[in-house]
Parts: C-alpha cells; sequence; structure tokens
C-alpha cells in the first residue's frame, strides 16, 4: 500500500478505504500483499464463485487482472467442491458400521454395570473399615478401664 501511495499520490489511508469498501462489495482484493495461494479460504471462494460461468477466454482475462493462474482456480474450484463430499457408504457398511455401534453400547452397558457394582463393594469396604476402626476404638477403651 505504501508503494502504491507513492507511486500514484494518493493517501494510503485513501487506499485503505477504497479497498475496505470493494471487500464489503465483494469484490477480491486480499487483505494482505500475500500470494495468491496465501489468500484467506473466503478470498479463495469469492474468485471461484465469480469465475464459475467464464470460459476459458473470460477466465484467462480474469486470471491476469488479478494475478492468478488459471490452474490455481481450478484447484481451488476442486477444493471447494471436496470440501462438502461426505463418504458413500454401501449398504454392507451400514450394517457392519450398525453392529458394531450395538457391540459398542452392549459393552458400554457391561462395564456401568461392573463400575456400579465395584463402586458399592467400595462403599460397603468403606463402611466395614470404619465400622472397625469404632469397634477397636471402643475396645481400646474399655480395656484401659
Amino acid at each position: 500500500m505504501a508503494r502504491i501511495s507513492e507511486d500514484t499520490g494518493i493517501h494510503i489511508a485513501t487506499l485503505y478505504a477504497w479497498r475496505k469498501g470493494w471487500r464489503l462489495e465483494g469484490e477480491v482484493v486480499p487483505a494482505s500483499q500475500k500470494d495468491p495461494e496465501g489468500w484467506s479460504a473466503a478470498d479463495k471462494f469469492t474468485v471461484v464463485l465469480e469465475t464459475a460461468g467464464l470460459n476459458a477466454t473470460e477466465l484467462s482475462v480474469y486470471c491476469r487482472e488479478r494475478g492468478l493462474y488459471p490452474e490455481q482456480v481450478q484447484r481451488w474450484r476442486q477444493a471447494s467442491q471436496d470440501a462438502n463430499e461426505k463418504p458413500v457408504l454401501t449398504l454392507k457398511e451400514q450394517r457392519e458400521l450398525e453392529k458394531l455401534r450395538a457391540q459398542d453400547q452392549r459393552e458400554i452397558k457391561r462395564l456401568q454395570k461392573e463400575l456400579r457394582k465395584k463402586e458399592k463393594a467400595l462403599a460397603e469396604a468403606a463402611a466395614l473399615l470404619l465400622v472397625t476402626k469404632k469397634m477397636q476404638a471402643l475396645w481400646g477403651e474399655a480395656e484401659e478401664d
């Protein structure tokens, strides 16, 4: 921005305001001087949207104006498409996943039951230990009397 300001004689604050306005209008104006590969995902997606209906000649002009290569735009387009794909499972794979889920649920129930049983045993052991200590304290006092 400083170099452009010096070259054109336009105050740098004005350049920043123009850039901000263009971004609000949806124009592709990177927020930094980064190489296009370093642009944000939003900027790349905006380029993909803007070039969606362009033929090869129009795409070349668009890319030249913005310092891009058509190959970059194609990669970004493919990345945008791939980002929304969900893996398609076959019926067999879905059944297998359902079996695994059911097995996991049974294992969870079994472990929860075992945990409850062990918690009860621990509580009982703690109670017995407390009673034993109290009895020893009482018997110890009784023997001293």
